[in-house]
């Protein structure tokens, strides 16, 4: 980025509506020229990522670990014998990993889990002259966990998945992780398996990893739901699967959207765009202020703080394609843009930023005020840090611990709630047109007498 210029500026609130609320479907994703490449290499033909995806799947339904051996190989370019992941291995993983590293997990893990507990609730049963009406709660048996690794692993990712299932109950967690060159998954990853309370983890990525713990292996176990981001192939192949097996969420490009006002820092605004840019060249880094002044500073922040990140060149990239400032009238403008866009997260950099909390409809998660960066949720502060993104913030959540739960309901009516309810459900049966349903209560009602 040779200046912030390359950052778009969007005067008034139609112009950043109209950004914001472009859409951007996953199908329409372009690949990188090297990708399709690699996709002719692989399969001898121009393929979409779709099609790519539908391949993989279909191997590894019909050839389970041979398949997955292959592609480990041919994408991943690694030779794996063995997909499972030795307990010593992941023992061993900590002394590869710093005193300070293994710290910071650890913390992370303790307060990602106090987080968690709070959002426990009980099995309820209600008793009445009627009966007993009720629901019981039940973890989910088996979950497997995506955990991307791309230029570089994320531990954290795993902790945010992993634990919350630890604390609903999940018996049995499983993990799938792309191994690096030598075949060995990440040690960071590991160690956080293992603070994590993981039981097994499988070094197989990409859309292969999702069919296998959607299908099962011989030695990759079939999973009850699968979570986790990944890359566009992973997140296909979620989509794919979903049906045979439940899924978090369908995660796309990373996005962050910033509000602030006059009083707000352009430094700290900057450096929270570009933390988010960092990303990927497809993430979304947005600011939504009321002040021309400060879109001025922080396009002159940006300038001058990107060029010595270690990442500039990814995250010059995100500003030009899909970041920008906007300058909107008022904060009722900025709310209103921010509930259409539905960020993954939103961050408050106004005045008096908890006065304007409930004012937000739409969002994964509320950063509220200057000492609240979007970094703490990524890594410490407790909530899961896998949030909606793509405007699904509409209609869903981070992960949490209602994620690995299920309701089974409990109806254990009497004589008496059978004589009052029979006859309401009875007609109603009738009026369907399903009158097997209505005689198999008017049977009970013509042998039963009130308590």
């Amino acid at each position: 980025m040779s200046g912030a210029a390359e950052v778009r500026v969007l005067r008034g609130t139609e112009a950043a509506r109209a950004f914001l609320l472009r859409q951007r479907r996953l199908e329409d994703t372009e690949l990188p020229e090297r990708v399709r490449a690699g996709i002719r290499e692989v399969f001898g033909t121009d393929l979409t990522a779709p099609e790519v995806v539908d391949r993989i799947i279909a191997d590894v339904r019909r050839d389970g670990d041979h398949a997955l051996r292959h592609y480990t190989r041919v994408l991943d370019r690694a030779d794996v014998e063995t997909l499972e992941v030795s307990r010593e291995e992941i023992t061993a993983a900590r002394t590869r990993v710093s005193p300070e590293v293994l710290g910071a997990l650890s913390l992370a893990g303790e307060q990602i889990t106090r987080f968690h507990r709070h959002q426990l609730r009980s099995s309820w049963m209600n008793f009445d002259a009627d009966g007993a009406l009720g629901q019981l709660l039940r973890p989910l048996e088996r979950v497997g966990i995506y955990t991307p690794a791309g230029r570089n692993p994320y531990p954290s990712s795993l902790l945010m998945s992993a634990v919350p299932a630890r604390v609903a109950g999940v018996s049995e967690i499983v993990v799938c992780a792309p191994p690096e060159r030598d075949g060995h998954v990440s040690p960071l990853i590991l160690s956080a398996a293992e603070i994590a309370g993981v039981d097994r983890v499988f070094r197989v990525g990409g859309a292969q990893a999702i069919a296998a713990l959607a299908y099962g292996t011989d030695t990759i176990p079939r999973v009850d739901k699968i979570l986790g981001p990944g890359n566009i192939f992973v997140v296909l192949a979620k989509r794919r699967v979903y049906g045979e097996v439940d899924i978090d969420q369908l995660p796309g490009p990373t996005e962050t959207l910033l509000i602030a006002d006059g009083t707000a820092d352009a430094g700290l605004c900057a450096a929270d765009m570009l933390a988010q840019a960092e990303h990927d060249p497809l993430a979304s880094a947005i600011l939504v202020t009321t002040s021309a002044e400060l879109a001025e500073s922080v396009r002159r922040e940006l300038a001058d703080q990107l060029p010595r990140l270690e990442r500039a060149g990814i995250a010059g990239e995100s500003l030009a394609a899909n970041g920008a400032i906007a300058v909107v009238p008022d904060l009722e403008d900025a709310f209103e843009l921010a509930n259409a866009y539905a960020p993954e997260h939103l961050c408050l950099l106004i005045a008096d930023a908890w006065e304007h909390v409930d004012r937000v409809r739409h969002a994964g998660g509320i950063f509220v005020g200057e000492s609240s960066p979007e970094v703490l949720g990524d890594y410490a502060a407790g909530p899961s840090h896998v949030m909606p993104t793509g405007q699904t913030a509409r209609f869903s959540s981070p992960i949490n611990v209602e994620e690995f739960l299920k309701v089974i309901s409990v109806i254990g009516v009497n004589r008496r709630g059978l004589n009052r309810l029979g006859p309401t459900a009875a007609t109603l049966a009738r009026a369907e047109g399903l009158t097997a349903h209505a005689r198999a209560v008017e049977r009970r009602l013509e042998r039963v007498r009130p308590d």
